[in-house]
């Protein structure tokens, strides 16, 4: 199965090395994609900063190459401020060019997961949503601090 990572813009000097161990080991929002079940980076960018230029068009390119579901980099969900334009970037590549959208790729680390729970960040469903397939159990996220 063929996959993409788009990095906040925040990140885009990151070599991606959490997304590519957590794609390996198959935790955070890997762990949906079955052990047996080869997966292939198959695009790998910045979403252009904000509001988000790369998001109009990279996801075509993407698409072309064979891309069966994108990731939006964990660094949209732990960054701060978080992205405040994941919901719209999300319902865009979904409904114009039919890619399923999942927010994150390595499990939140814990010093991220302590810092925005103080700041109390993630304090609506949408947010619980967005962070869900990342935020694992305190063990596992300690392992990406």
């Amino acid at each position: 199965m063929k996959v993409a990572i788009i990095v906040c813009d925040r990140y885009k000097n990151c070599a991606g090395g959490k997304c590519f161990r957590a794609l390996e080991n198959r935790e955070g929002a890997f762990d949906i994609y079955d052990a047996t079940t080869p997966l292939e980076i198959a695009g790998y960018t910045s979403c252009g900063g904000c509001p988000g230029g790369n998001i109009e068009y990279t996801p075509e390119e993407m698409k072309k190459n064979g891309v069966e579901a994108i990731h939006f980099a964990t660094g949209f969900l732990v960054g701060y401020p978080p992205c405040p334009h994941i919901s719209i970037f999300k319902n865009y590549i979904e409904s114009r060019f039919d890619i399923p959208v999942i927010t994150g790729t390595h499990p939140i680390p814990q010093k991220y997961f302590i810092e925005h729970k103080k700041l109390k960040t993630w304090n609506s469903a949408e947010w619980e949503k967005f962070i869900s397939p990342v935020l694992c159990n305190e063990v596992i996220r300690k392992k990406y601090d």
